[in-house]
């Protein structure tokens, strides 16, 4: 493009009132609220305002704290119950040897972590599980490694089970739970096994169909939008 060009085309362009400007930099609320705000502006606001967020877990309140460290220097505390739904209490917490006896070789070492965080076991030293302690347990215990070409192609995780019904884990889960959809555990707070055959059924194609009708017309945007918001705007 000339010189020429591009000053054809500067000129076109509204000229920005810096006045304006200003004032709309110290009223953040009126600029993400405003109806022209759409997502990918409300994101590009957010890279410009936060600079990290730190979250930590406060077992005492089960709750998760999230400190907003905002370009300027200022912080916000913001503290979000975490969820107490399918946990067991301490004292029910099964032994970490007996569930990775039971659920390895079923479950990548990845999801035995997270399913044994969620029972609330610990390691000798009283940590908690990452894919690395796992994967060493299982090796001392002798347990083979999941292997995907020797799966089960009868059965299917309950997230699988989500993507081909195209719905979301949350909403599956509570048709499990309501018995519209057939799954098993292994062991209370594993995984969920999920019939592949049960995914065709009537009943299940209708309960899913009543889940995909009851969202909003702008699902995609809505979705999105829910991660993106700013404390007390």
């Amino acid at each position: 493009m000339s010189n020429e060009d591009l000053r054809t085309t500067s000129a076109a362009c509204p000229k920005i009132d810096r006045v304006r400007l200003l004032q709309l930099a110290h009223d953040l609320p009126a600029a993400w609220n405003a109806p022209s705000a759409d997502t990918r502006t409300k994101q590009r606001l957010i890279h410009i305002l936060v600079q990290e967020i730190i979250c930590e877990l406060d077992d005492a309140t089960n709750e998760a704290v999230l400190l907003i460290h905002w370009t300027g220097g200022r912080h916000t505390e913001i503290r979000v119950p975490r969820v107490k739904t399918g946990r067991y209490r301490s004292d029910m917490a099964p032994a970490a040897v007996d569930a990775i006896r039971k659920l390895a070789g079923r479950w990548p070492d990845r999801e035995l972590a997270v399913s044994l965080n969620r029972m609330r076991c610990k390691t000798s030293n009283g940590e908690t599980w990452t894919t690395v302690r796992v994967s060493e347990m299982r090796e001392r215990l002798c347990v083979p490694e999941y292997d995907p070409a020797e799966a089960d192609d009868k059965m299917l995780s309950l997230m699988k089970a989500a993507e081909r019904l195209g719905i979301c884990v949350g909403s599956a889960k509570s048709l499990v739970l309501r018995g519209v959809l057939p799954a098993t555990q292994i062991m209370p707070g594993s995984p969920w096994l999920v019939p592949v055959e049960a995914l065709t059924s009537e009943t299940v194609r209708m309960a899913v169909q009543r889940v995909i009708d009851r969202r909003p017309k702008i699902y995609e945007d809505y979705q999105y939008d829910k991660l993106i918001r700013l404390p007390g705007i």
